[in-house]
């Protein structure tokens, strides 16, 4: 069985309700993965949109999340510490915690990444990181990887 990574609020590919963009509350939406690989001390989440204007836009980072967890509810707060849940590091919005779809007008459909990374370690990571600061530090520490991906236009 594979870890997997899906979404209660759309299926894969198919259009993110607009409550979890700026064009909304812009809030998480609710997530859940399976299969966690054996050995798993850590997971961490980064959504991504790939098709932005000035290249990959990072729309939220989350770490040490706890390897027994399976799902993360819809609305996490925007805090740098989430208890229970892990440690948010900075969006390219310059903000704390989930920001959003909010691709600009008349574009074709953006679609956003979600990334799930399973840890063979607890990683030291410092509140408020970028996600190029946190992918530096695991890289040599994942085990698994899945992803999710919806899509939103404006």
């Amino acid at each position: 069985m594979s870890f997997t990574l899906t979404s209660p609020a759309f299926k894969y590919g198919e259009r993110i309700p607009r409550k979890y963009t700026c064009d909304d509350v812009d809030i998480s939406p609710p997530l859940q993965w399976s299969n966690t690989p054996a050995g798993t001390k850590s997971l961490v989440l980064i959504m991504e949109d790939p098709d932005a204007p000035i290249g990959v836009f990072t729309h939220w980072v989350l770490y040490n999340i706890p390897p027994d967890r399976t799902e993360l509810p819809e609305n996490v707060p925007k805090t740098p510490v989430v208890e229970g849940i892990g440690v948010q590091g900075i969006n390219d919005f310059g903000r704390i915690g989930y920001g959003g779809p909010c691709p600009p007008r008349g574009h074709k459909p953006h679609r956003y990444f979600f990334r799930l990374y399973a840890l063979n370690t607890v990683p030291n990571i410092k509140q408020r990181a970028s996600k190029d600061e946190v992918l530096r530090i695991i890289k040599n520490s994942i085990i698994g990887t899945t992803e999710y991906m919806g899509t939103y236009s404006r």
